[in-house]
């Protein structure tokens, strides 16, 4: 049974994003959590991981989750159910998009898709940055605590380097690096 709902927990996620894998974190982190497969805490751990992997992270998330709940059975369904929603779409839209691609309804819906897009990637940088910065809610102690400062450090670098135009996996790999010399440290 379990297997059958981590394949349907992740259909519906990849049914019902757009925008790829950051535009889904919060329907991820919402199913996940009232699952009870995983809590907030976990799954902002598993995004730095996923970060730092090779792939897609819609893929890494679905098939960390179903590793984590069902073993190699579990991540193959979830893995499946995330990436079947897209496959069936993009099948069902490359036969037609030649016939309709000129229709005002058609550019229309690109055009209403892309601020929920932002948006959404917008709350689960909201949503991520709050697991890191302010886990334990607002007060005085995070002020007191080594990886605030740490992470908001390496959030700087990595915004410069950014805007520098550096190449994003070396961003990702100094990152890294970065925060496993810091955890030694601290």
């Amino acid at each position: 049974m379990i297997y059958i709902r981590l394949l349907w927990t992740f259909f519906k996620i990849g049914a019902f994003t757009f925008g790829g894998g950051y535009a889904m974190l919060p329907l991820v982190e919402s199913e996940v959590v009232a699952h009870g497969w995983m809590d907030e805490q976990d799954i902002v751990n598993f995004i730095a991981v996923s970060e730092s992997t090779p792939g897609s992270f819609a893929v890494n998330v679905a098939t960390y989750v179903g590793e984590e709940v069902a073993g190699i059975a579990g991540s193959v369904c979830a893995t499946l159910g995330v990436v079947l929603p897209s496959f069936i779409i993009i099948l069902i839209i490359a036969g037609c998009y030649k016939k309709f691609r000129d229709s005002g309804i058609i550019k229309g819906c690109m055009s209403g898709l892309k601020p929920a897009v932002v948006g959404l990637i917008g709350a689960s940088v909201i949503s991520v940055g709050r697991e890191v910065f302010i886990p334990d809610g607002l007060a005085v102690g995070i002020f007191k605590a080594a990886g605030t400062y740490v992470s908001a450090g390496i959030l700087v670098i990595a915004l410069i380097l950014s805007f520098k135009k550096v190449h994003p996996i070396i961003i990702i790999i100094l990152s890294a690096i970065l925060g496993i010399a810091a955890g030694y440290i601290a």
